[in-house]
């Protein structure tokens, strides 16, 4: 089994201040170039796919991470998007599923400039990369230290998700203890204490939600972060998602005009911000809302053409598949405006999953 065997030594400095140090606090300073860690890592003979390394800052974390597992990867960056910095080996459908599978799904900062991106679409661009291109265990120092505390767990759930999946081993350090519960980490080393126990599989924390209707001008905070157009029609009814009291993700509805029948309302738009990607908020908004306009002997159709957006609808029991995913000929869907839609890669699917009680769908909706 690995064991942690580390010791690290400093040549004393015999400086005026360091002299001067020795004298204020009474401590010689020989007895601060010394570091050491002893123990054991019992990984092996267990399967797992998950391991943290976690403590304060100082305590030793990447000393062990790279003394037991090896050199993290650093990435270069420097092409004119940040899909042409991955592996040119590498096809685009394999680099969209990673992007989405770590949360990063805002189609346009995938052509950007990585210097250009928050702090927040850095760290799950670089994750996508480890995760298509670093070979097992996936190392990853500093995990979530460069977000804020939001980002930082729905990511960790993201990432692990997929690591799982895919049947990676992944081994990050962090000095966050609160990503514990959404990384779901097999095993914890706490180098402080040289403390390592094995931990069970559970479900994550719980997200409080509410879904309501929302003022035309609510659409300005998504715009920017929608994959086709910055425009949203006047006649859309527009909808939102609170997680936790943050507004957190957007639709926007408008009645279709279909040539065979006439009680289809579509999903025109829909948007989930950058920090909230990666947890299935689009989804509940869209389940919920297909509830209530099936309750109002409505349909509710979707037309997404996000990769990402068409996997989850296509596996969605909630949803059944009118048309899978391609590219649509003009003249076979009419607008409110009476221009016809089409010529464009995407799915249409279906809403079938259960009602909303009648009244509280009427409230909804209204």
């Amino acid at each position: 089994m690995p064991s942690v065997d580390v010791l690290i030594e400093s040549k004393l400095a015999r400086s005026v201040r360091v002299k001067q140090l020795e004298g204020m606090f009474d401590v010689p300073a020989s007895e601060k170039c010394r570091l050491e860690w002893k123990g054991e890592i019992p990984i092996e003979g267990k399967e797992w796919n998950i391991g943290l390394i976690v403590g304060p800052s100082g305590c030793g974390k990447s000393t062990i991470l790279r003394k037991v597992f090896g050199e993290p990867t650093v990435f270069r960056w420097k092409a004119a998007s940040v899909v042409d910095d991955f592996d040119q080996k590498l096809s685009i459908q394999d680099i969209t599923a990673a992007c989405g599978a770590v949360g990063f799904n805002t189609i346009p900062a995938w052509i950007r400039p990585y210097a250009v991106l928050s702090n927040g679409e850095r760290f799950r661009a670089e994750l996508a990369r480890r995760l298509l291109e670093c070979k097992d265990p996936i190392l990853i120092d500093e995990f979530t230290s460069v977000v804020d505390r939001q980002v930082a767990k729905i990511a960790s759930h993201a990432t692990q998700k997929h690591v799982r999946k895919t049947k990676r081993r992944l081994v990050v350090a962090s000095c966050h203890g609160d990503i514990v519960d959404w990384l779901q980490p097999d095993w914890i080393l706490e180098p402080a204490t040289m403390r390592f126990h094995w931990r069970e599989l559970q479900p994550r924390p719980k997200i409080g939600i509410e879904i309501c209707r929302l003022n035309y001008e609510a659409w300005k905070l998504f715009a920017r972060f929608h994959y086709l157009t910055a425009n949203l029609n006047r006649a859309a009814n527009s909808f939102g998602l609170y997680a936790e009291g943050t507004l957190a993700s957007f639709a926007g509805v408008l009645y279709r005009q279909h040539p065979h029948v006439k009680n289809v309302w579509g999903v025109s738009r829909l948007v989930t911000l950058p920090d909230f990607q990666g947890m299935g908020l689009a989804m509940a908004l869209t389940d919920a809302l297909g509830s209530a306009y099936r309750a109002m002997g409505r349909r509710l159709h979707t037309y997404p053409a996000h990769p990402s957006l068409i996997r989850t609808f296509a596996r969605s029991p909630n949803w059944r598949t009118v048309r899978a995913a391609g590219t649509f000929q003009p003249r076979q869907l009419k607008t409110p405006s009476g221009s016809w839609a089409g010529g464009r890669p995407n799915a249409i699917y279906d809403y079938i999953g259960a009602r909303m009680e009648a009244e509280r769908a009427k409230r909804f909706l209204s």
